[in-house]
């Protein structure tokens, strides 16, 4: 029996069946990185997709940039690719700002300064995990503290997101964006 994390496929037992039906679905389908956290019920239960819910206390656009630039910065063509193809738009990025959310350096002349601000917190942490001095006050004049907080949990979540699918391999949804 091979241990290699890959997506399961239907049928499913009873309580994979339960948890997969409180997952997003187009049509009956069910994503592939979806199926892959079936590999483990709890991980299933405890889920990801819980922190972009409508009681975020972040908007849609800095969910988005959170979600891409984590994604971009860990490799993860697969998640990166599905964000730019189904959420993009309603964030209102354009081309060339959903470009530079993969790009090794922020280019300030795209975002408000909050925005910049914003991608250089997700760099930091992602690099290192701490803030320097004068990003961390920036992250806490632009962001309430419920907000710094979902800020952090969403970037967790996706630096997940991003190794269960590049550790399973995921190919591209047929929908999704790949990166240039």
């Amino acid at each position: 029996m091979s241990n290699h994390l890959r997506p399961l496929e239907p049928p499913y037992d009873s309580e994979t069946a339960a948890l997969l039906a409180t997952y997003p679905q187009q049509d009956g389908y069910i994503l592939t990185l979806f199926r892959t956290f079936a590999n483990s019920p709890r991980f299933l239960r405890k889920g990801v997709p819980n922190l972009l819910d409508r009681d975020s206390p972040l908007p849609l656009r800095v969910r988005e940039l959170v979600i891409l630039r984590v994604t971009a910065l860990r490799g993860c063509d697969y998640e990166w690719g599905i964000h730019a193809a189904i959420f993009a738009r309603a964030a209102k990025l354009d081309s060339q700002q959903l470009a530079a959310t993969r790009a090794p350096a922020i280019d300030v002349a795209l975002w408000s300064p909050s925005e910049a601000g914003l991608l250089s917190v997700i760099d930091q942490l992602c690099s290192s995990g701490r803030l320097d001095s004068a990003t961390q006050a920036r992250f806490e004049a632009d962001w309430t503290c419920a907000q710094q907080l979902e800020i952090c949990a969403l970037a967790g979540a996706y630096q997940t997101i991003s190794f269960v699918a590049n550790l399973a391999q995921l190919p591209h949804e047929p929908f999704s964006v790949r990166p240039a």
